[in-house]
């Protein structure tokens, strides 16, 4: 509302600004959570698309990995037009498209429309997380920044488990084709409010000298390519999870389908608990007088660092199934730390010129950990016929994220984009 115009004139810590921003953290909050159950749904479908449309497992898992060809390919073209245009209506325009598109797929009878609804779903939901980091560094500050964070990444993990808990027992109630039609319709109506409370105004202060940073300037930054690979981490062991958790639960552990499902319904909602409490706390940090580098860089670097040895403890003691599952836990909880962090970090530093750009080039590198999880564990786990040296490597993986949000990534402050960047990219190109 009319509210945010002013972000830029009132201190950091007003409760007024906290409440006015509040209503537009938790609309974004929400658009991750359907975000996140309609790139998901598919995957609840197969069995009943797989004997209805006579679908080969080929064709199942070009289905299932489409999404990720447009929605990562596209992550810096969404970046170059939250950085041009209203990120506000961007957005809108993102969320029409993929909501659309989970409602037409509920009206498919075909394997090549499937494919088409997969390939917009991407490409709608391409927009998202630059148009999040460019709305929170353009009008939230340093102060706010990890608790509205926390309320996105609650949302990225409240929506697979609603997946899990809900979304099975809907679609073998009703069947898929409405549940994709609901689901599409329902979900339209986010629009609504976000008309109503979304920030309007010129945001927090900008230089009056300042100018948007091209691609080649950002990517000049060691920071950026810090919070690439600490990204990487964090979502190669979310793809990870979302991709074998169920399959390392029934085949390892011998669960039942439905202790499975309750198992990593609660593991999501724990990382969930976990992103809400941190991104609270490393406010709380920040408003007793942490610096932002110090304050991010530990939630950050230790959740990573945490859900590192902890997930390497799930297989160390993998005879035991309760000991295995409660350093799952653990792994997940340290995720949430790391989570509700990460994307502050790059808001600060990019600032509000370049946070759309930045955002989208990092989740573009992030986001090849959905193409290298699932392959690199399937073939860990057929080689060796269990999951110990997947876990490893993820850990792995984990390890090295850790080590990149707290060396790679410099100090957690503005950039100051020069007038002369361009022309002193091309001379640091040239050499």
């Amino acid at each position: 509302m009319a509210g945010t115009a002013s972000a830029d004139r009132t201190a950091p810590h007003s409760l007024a600004l906290a409440r006015i921003l509040t209503s537009v953290a938790v609309l974004l909050a929400i658009s991750t959570f359907i975000n996140y159950i309609d790139r998901g749904s598919l995957s609840l479908a197969v069995p009943l698309l797989q004997s209805e449309l006579d679908l080969s497992p080929w064709q199942i898992g070009i289905l299932l990995s489409s999404f990720f060809w447009t929605y990562t390919s596209f992550q810096i073209v969404s970046g170059w037009l939250v950085d041009r245009f209203n990120v506000n209506w961007v957005l809108a325009g993102g969320f029409f498209i993929w909501t659309m598109a989970t409602v037409a797929t509920g009206l498919v009878h075909g394997f090549q429309m499937l494919l088409v609804m997969r390939l917009i779903l991407g490409v709608g939901e391409s927009v998202a997380f630059p148009s999040y980091s460019k709305i929170l560094a353009k009008h939230f500050p340093e102060s706010l920044r990890g608790r509205a964070n926390s309320f996105i990444a609650a949302g990225i993990a409240a929506g697979p488990a609603f997946g899990i808990f809900f979304g099975a027992m809907l679609i073998a109630r009703h069947g898929w084709r409405p549940f994709f039609m609901g689901l599409g319709l329902i979900s339209l109506l986010w629009l609504v409010p976000w008309k109503v409370w979304m920030p309007t105004g010129p945001g927090l202060a900008v230089s009056a000298t300042a100018r948007t940073p091209g691609i080649p300037e950002i990517l000049l930054q060691r920071s950026a390519w810090g919070t690439f690979l600490g990204l990487f981490a964090y979502n190669y062991l979310s793809y990870f999870l979302l991709t074998w958790l169920p399959s390392f639960l029934v085949n390892e552990h011998h669960f039942s389908m439905q202790k499975m499902g309750s198992i990593g319904g609660l593991a999501y909602l724990l990382l969930a608990s976990s992103a809400l409490i941190s991104g609270w706390f490393s406010d709380l940090w920040l408003a007793r007088g942490g610096s932002p580098t110090r304050v991010r860089k530990t939630f950050t670097a230790a959740g990573l660092a945490i859900s590192s040895v902890s997930c390497l403890a799930v297989v160390a003691f993998a005879s035991n199934s309760f000991t295995a599952v409660l350093f799952l836990f653990i792994t997940c909880a340290g995720a949430g730390l790391c989570t509700s962090n990460l994307w502050a970090i790059t808001q600060t530093i990019a600032g509000p010129l370049a946070a759309g750009k930045w955002s989208g080039l990092q989740n573009c590198a992030g986001n090849f950990a959905g193409f290298v999880a699932p392959l690199l564990t399937g073939f860990v786990v057929d080689r060796t016929g269990h999951f110990f040296w997947a876990f490893a490597a993820t850990a792995a993986v984990l390890l090295t994220g850790a080590a990149s949000w707290a060396f790679v990534v410099g100090r957690v402050e503005p950039l100051r984009w020069r007038e002369n960047a361009l022309s002193d990219t091309r001379d640091a190109l040239a050499k």
